[in-house]
């Protein structure tokens, strides 16, 4: 399921879609937010284009709000249920989470946006 010629891998390592060998990201650490952004234009291994057309990533949006909510029931139901603490604190600590996880929320986001246009090729591989 993790294995790499999977979609799932290409969107946890942030590889390329097509043959999973190079990061498509500058800077492979998220938390470096002056390069969080910044996306090779090309793959090196097999030439695929990450920007297929202008604005590509706006669409990543849709998505980040699916993979917040997502990350944000762990704290809230932690925090609301197991610690029995005040909705306030329970809010408080989803705000907090989000804050914390936004840089890995931007990418996953733009990992499962490109994936959802994009297929893994063997063909493409360094094998």
């Amino acid at each position: 399921m993790f294995k790499k010629g999977s979609k799932l891998y290409s969107i946890i390592t942030g590889t390329c879609p097509r043959c999973h060998e190079e990061s498509m990201y500058v800077n492979k650490n998220p938390y470096a937010l002056t390069e969080l952004f910044k996306m090779h234009e090309h793959c090196s291994n097999c030439n695929t284009k990450y920007k297929i057309e202008p604005s590509f990533f706006f669409g990543a949006m849709y998505v980040s709000y699916g993979v917040g909510i997502a990350l944000a029931l762990g704290p809230f139901l932690i925090s609301y249920f197991v610690f029995n603490s005040s909705i306030n604190i329970a809010i408080l600590a989803v705000i907090v989470s989000q804050v914390l996880l936004y840089p890995i929320i931007i990418r996953l986001s733009r990992n499962i946006w490109i994936n959802l246009f994009m297929s893994y090729d063997k063909s493409k591989t360094k094998s």
